[in-house]
Order: structure tokens, then C-alpha cells, then sequence
């Protein structure tokens, strides 16, 4: 290709919401357009207009540019054209979308983080609606979702994905790149309100530090106040006996995941549905995340079409003591939550305890019995839990309590 030329985006048959462009710089002439969209009767002034502002915001007088249009929507079209600019020129100004103050929101440290919807962060299609499917959490990866030479053009895209799209409460995450790409990610999207980052490949407290040492760094220039949380993925045999040590490195850390797929590449073993050969990985990140404080998050479920194998995955996961999981498509968002929800015995259980709990307290006794049991302070810690849980999720009215204790 001519060295005054560069292509960003993507274009074809299945392609959807995205657009092919193609900038080559001239020495005169103008701007000038071919411009392929099925929309073109309703929208092709509106694309040339947005193109030829941002030209001239980049010093660009003289250049064509073509466009294979299919249906996206001005932030993709921005994006793609800033990633061509900045091949070709090294430019560093950015060209910004608008961003709605609603779409600004903070989240919670400790807040239900049972199902994470992963969406390749090159892929505009699938984000724009992400936000409709109910996920506790909605990641644009920008990392082993994007091919090496797209990684520059995919931040750009996820960085305005974040100021134009509703994303309905769910917690805005992005996962980051490893090394020197991954600080570029963070300069270039905690501007955008980011509530939670992943560390991917996480193999030493170190990594944990030293990104949220820039991330500090960089909220403090930005003169942002919003908290920006941490979830460090464990994905080798080391990250695994390391957990602890990475669990409470930095007080941003709210959760720590598990990536089998990788795992199983590093231990050089074979994945397998019974999960017997990361049996000890994941119980070890699950009794290092209890000991620091954190939610420890399970992998994700690949097998897309098979909804019964994930509901006993989901089951398996819960009694191991995750609180979560990540998921690939959005029908696994509703099995995940449904099998990390308290269940209907489980809050009934916990509702007695609870009740006998704060009897006892009422009448300055300091044992605590259910009928002929002794109840120990764990075990209504554990209920207390479930209660808050079932509050929180709307499976239980949180005046419960007027019920009377034969009906609780």
C-alpha cells in the first residue's frame, strides 16, 4: 500500500455498524470522498461534513477518502478516521465525541459483580446494544479479542464507545493490554469514566502497583474523583501461587478472576468439563481472594450453545466460594445470575437465623439458638449475607422482617 495511504475498520457481507476507511494524503486538491453506504440518501452529507471537520481539527487540507459504510454510527466513523489520521501523521491530538452526563456513573466496591459480558473491542456491532442484556458488568477487550495490528485503532473505538453508549448501570470495565500497550490503554480511557479495569495474565503484585499507580496518576491530572477498581486475572501456574500476594496489592483491588483457558496452556494440560486438573488453582484464588477481602470471579463457560452444562458449571463454581464469572455471549447472562442467586431454602434458612440472631440480641443473651442448635457467629454472618443479597437482588422485600417469625 502507498505509504500515504491507511486503512482502518472493517467491512464484508456480516460485517454490521462498522465502517472500511481508507485516508491517502495529496498535495492538492482538496478533500475529496467515495463514499459507498446504503444510507447515503439519508445520511451521506451528514458522513462528509463530520469527516471534513475532522480534517481540518488535524491540519489535514489535502486528502481522499474512502468509505465502506455499513450503518455506523458517527463515534465508530470518528474513531476509524483518527486511527487513519494518527497512522499516517503521529498526531496526538484527540477528536472527541460527546459524553452525556448520564452515562457518567461510579459503582460500588462491593457491589454484585455475578455476571461480566465480554465484547471484543473492534467490534462496534456488538457494543451498541450491550447495555439492553441486564450483565452486572460489560467488558471492552482490548486485549486477546483484538489482533495485534488493530490494538492502536480498537482503543480509539473503545475510548469513544465509552463517551456515547448507555451503558444501563452495568459496571463500564475495560481490559487492558499487557506491558508498555496496557499504560497507553489506561491514559487513553479512564478520562471515560471507567468504573472497573482487568489486568489480564497477572503474575505478581508488581503488575497490579504499577497500574494503579498510573491510574492514580493519572485521575490526579485529569482532576477525576471517581473510583476506578481493579480486577487482576489469574491465567498461569505462578499468578496461581502468587494469589495472596496479588489479592491485597493495591486497596483498588475489589475482585480477582481466574482465566482457565490460559491456565491450562501454562500447565500443559487439557481443559476438561469436570475441571479436575484446575480444581486446586481455583480453590486457591478463591481461599486468597476470602483472605484479602475481595470477590473471587470464575472463568468463562466457552461452549455458547450448551445452557445445562452451564448451569452445572455455575453450580460448581458457587459451592468452590466464587461470586461470579465472566460470560461470551448474552444468553449465559441470565443462568449465571439466576445459579449465583441465594436460593428460595437457602434465604428462608437464613431468614430463621437471622430473626433467632436478633431475638437473642434483644433479650442481652449471648448464645444464639435455633430450636436445639447452637448458631455460630459464622454461620449468621453467612445468613446476614444471604438476607443482604436477596434485599439487594429483589428476590426478598426488604421489610421482611414485619413477617412473623412462624411464617419467616
Amino acid at each position: 500500500m502507498d505509504s500515504n495511504c491507511a486503512v482502518t475498520g472493517n467491512s464484508g457481507p456480516r460485517i454490521r455498524s462498522d465502517c472500511r476507511l481508507s485516508l491517502c494524503l495529496k498535495n492538492e486538491g482538496g478533500i475529496t470522498f467515495d463514499l459507498k453506504s446504503k444510507v447515503e440518501t439519508l445520511y451521506g452529507e451528514s458522513i462528509r461534513n463530520l469527516c471534513s471537520e475532522m480534517l481540518g481539527c488535524f491540519g489535514i487540507a489535502n486528502a481522499h477518502l474512502e468509505i465502506d459504510d455499513s450503518g455506523a454510527l458517527p463515534f465508530v466513523i470518528m474513531a476509524r478516521l483518527e486511527a487513519a489520521v494518527k497512522k499516517l501523521t503521529g498526531i496526538r491530538i484527540d477528536f472527541l465525541p460527546d459524553f452525556p452526563e448520564e452515562y457518567k456513573y461510579s459503582t460500588l466496591r462491593d457491589r454484585f459483580r455475578f455476571s461480566r459480558l465480554y465484547l471484543p473491542g473492534n467490534n462496534p456491532s456488538l457494543m451498541i446494544n450491550a447495555g439492553l442484556h441486564s450483565a452486572d458488568g460489560i467488558i471492552l477487550d482490548l486485549e486477546d479479542s483484538v489482533a495485534p495490528v488493530r490494538k492502536d485503532e480498537a482503543r480509539l473505538l473503545v475510548r469513544n464507545a465509552l463517551r456515547q453508549l448507555d451503558f444501563r448501570g452495568a459496571e463500564r470495565m475495560v481490559r487492558i493490554n499487557q506491558g508498555e500497550r496496557g499504560m497507553d490503554d489506561l491514559d487513553a480511557l479512564i478520562p471515560q469514566n471507567v468504573n472497573l479495569v482487568l489486568i489480564p495474565k497477572c503474575e505478581n503484585p508488581e503488575n497490579v502497583r504499577e497500574v494503579a499507580e498510573r491510574i492514580r496518576d493519572i485521575l490526579a491530572e485529569s482532576g477525576l474523583t471517581n473510583p476506578v477498581y481493579l480486577m487482576p486475572i489469574i491465567e498461569s501456574a505462578l499468578g496461581v501461587e502468587l494469589a495472596f500476594d496479588i489479592a491485597r496489592a493495591d486497596e483498588s483491588v475489589v475482585a480477582m478472576a481466574v482465566g482457565l483457558e490460559d491456565l491450562t496452556a501454562d500447565m500443559g494440560v487439557r481443559r476438561t468439563r469436570e475441571g479436575n486438573e484446575t480444581l486446586y488453582a481455583r480453590n486457591r484464588i478463591v481461599n486468597a481472594a476470602k483472605a484479602a477481602g475481595i470477590q473471587p470471579i470464575d472463568s468463562v463457560f466457552p461452549d455458547v450453545a450448551d445452557m445445562e452444562g452451564l448451569r452445572n458449571n455455575v453450580a460448581v463454581s458457587k459451592a468452590l466460594g466464587f461470586e461470579g464469572m465472566g460470560c461470551i455471549h448474552p444468553r449465559q447472562i441470565a443462568v449465571i445470575r439466576q445459579g449465583f442467586a441465594p436460593e428460595t431454602d437457602e434465604i428462608e434458612k437464613s431468614k430463621k437465623i437471622v430473626i433467632a440472631y436478633e431475638d437473642a440480641l434483644s433479650k442481652g443473651l449471648g448464645v444464639v439458638a435455633l430450636g436445639s442448635k447452637m448458631i455460630d457467629p459464622p454461620v449468621v454472618t453467612r445468613a446476614l449475607r444471604t438476607i443482604d443479597l436477596a434485599v439487594k437482588l429483589g428476590i426478598l422485600e426488604p421489610g421482611w422482617r414485619d413477617e412473623s417469625p412462624a411464617e419467616a
